[in-house]
């Protein structure tokens, strides 16, 4: 990846409110020049059904995680083509479309365009420019509506929308050289989660090993009564959650918290989407005014508190700290509110996250489509629970062995950053024409591709992250 890239030797202007000049001898042209609008319509309902994944283009609907209420007929549902361009037409704005690999049946909500024969070969390029970064401003400027989950691209409005285009010998080459970076750059990210990955499992291993069967080697031990703990030390207790809580306590009802409740910049309302590797990472967009907090005074969060997630992957809680202390549990969550005469909080969160706890809770859990947890099932959980300043002791042990894995572990997650920020700025500067790559695909394009199934190396979709769908493309 240490090819040098240079500019073009020439420029025009562009007259674009994102991009300032693009080579001399590139086209400039309107969407409606380069594509046309396609409705049809299945006649049987029985052709593949494909869904639109912002990381992932268009893809058959079975291989991914997407919730959605199942039509009692596809007939008259939408169809598309291998080369067909389709966007989502809510989501466009969020990276929602991409050009078909399949023949099968789209959402209705759904918009299907087609290059005109003389761009035929044009898809693979055009890909790379539509989902780029850069394009973006485009999709998110064209897509109106008062909610941002309303937000909508009408067919009127893309078929007004600039595509630049070089000429087809070069379209190919820009196409080879992307290709062979971002296999070589999905290879690194590869190499740099499989680490995280193996640190992760050591550092998991070592709480584990902690919180069941404490630090003092010559303990006597006996048998917990518990399958997940095994023997702990014989002078610990073991108890239930609820025996070492003043309150366990749900989020609020839907119907208390709306999505048009909140505002830009306000006090966060915690969902289990901002519990993120045992901390709480707020998203100021999701949000309440302070009078709206008062009204749900008995969801404060404060300082030693512990928030669950009640859905989704199991085990994902996080410790209240004085940086998250007033926020609001959300409705995803669980508040757990300990007695600290008998715990020391951020004891019974390591706890909490233990491998043990999750695997435990996999099983325990209920629901048909989503793992979800309750009270009752939280307050279950048999926890071991050593004397006061033996906790202390435990966390002391495990903050000196894992410090050096937690270093290792940020300073990977630091580099996927700036290579996932390379990949994003590599494709805008390419399918741009800020820098000329015309010398370098054939190069490039002859690297040693990864096997198939190492391609994919994008970070797995939360269920935050995915395309949520109804039958007509409405959340």
């Amino acid at each position: 990846m240490n090819q040098s890239l240079s500019a073009y030797p020439e420029y025009k202007p562009a007259g674009l409110p994102w991009l300032a000049k693009v080579p001399a001898h590139w086209a400039i042209k309107r969407a409606k020049q380069v594509f046309r609008t396609i409705d049809q319509r299945s006649e049987t309902g029985a052709e593949e059904k494909l869904t639109v994944s912002s990381k992932n283009g268009v893809v058959p609907r079975r291989e991914q995680k997407v919730t959605m209420f199942m039509a009692a007929s596809y007939v008259g549902h939408k169809l598309c083509w291998p080369g067909d361009l389709v966007v989502n037409s809510l989501w466009a704005w969020a990276n929602g479309l991409g050009f078909a690999k399949h023949h099968g049946i789209i959402s209705t909500a759904y918009s299907v365009y087609r290059p005109l024969p003389e761009y035929g070969e044009a898809g693979p390029y055009l890909d790379y420019l539509l989902r780029s970064s850069a394009f973006q401003w485009e999709f998110q400027i064209g897509s109106k509506g008062i909610w941002i989950s309303r937000l909508q691209l009408t067919d009127d409005t893309f078929m007004r929308m600039p595509i630049l285009l070089p000429p087809l010998p070069e379209q190919q080459r820009i196409v080879a050289f992307l290709d062979g970076k971002t296999r070589q750059i999905a290879r690194l990210l590869r190499n740099k989660r499989q680490l995280i990955k193996l640190l992760t499992e050591q550092r998991q291993a070592i709480i584990q090993r902690a919180v069941t069967q404490g630090v003092d080697a010559d303990a006597q031990h006996r048998d917990s009564g518990v399958a997940w703990l095994g023997e702990v030390p014989a002078h610990w207790e073991v108890k239930s959650l609820k025996q070492i809580t003043e309150l366990i306590q749900t989020g609020p009802f839907g119907s208390q918290l709306h999505a048009e409740d909140y505002i830009e910049g306000g006090i966060p309302v915690i969902n289990p989407s901002h519990l993120i590797n045992g901390k709480i990472v707020p998203d100021y967009n999701v949000a309440v005014s302070e009078q709206f907090r008062i009204q749900l005074e008995r969801h404060t969060l404060h300082k030693g508190d512990i928030v669950f997630a009640r859905r989704g992957e199991m085990g994902r809680c996080s410790l209240v700290t004085d940086d998250s202390e007033g926020w609001l549990c959300g409705t995803g969550c669980l508040k757990v509110i300990l007695s600290k005469k008998m715990v020391v909080p951020l004891y019974i969160s390591i706890v909490l996250s233990s491998q043990g706890i999750k695997d435990l809770l996999v099983l325990e859990s209920v629901g048909s489509t989503m793992d979800n947890l309750n009270t009752s099932i939280l307050g279950r959980l048999q926890l071991p629970v050593p004397p006061i300043e033996e906790q202390e002791n435990i966390l002391e042990y495990i903050n000196l062995k894992t410090r050096l894995i937690d270093q290792t572990i940020a300073r990977a997650q630091r580099e996927i950053e700036l290579i996932q920020e390379y990949r994003t700025s590599l494709i805008v500067d390419v399918v741009t024409g800020r820098v000329d790559v015309r010398h370098l695909a054939e190069a490039t394009s002859g690297a040693e591709l990864p096997a198939e199934d190492e391609l994919d190396l994008e970070d797995e979709e939360s269920e935050e992250e995915l395309l949520i769908e109804t039958e007509d493309g409405r959340d």
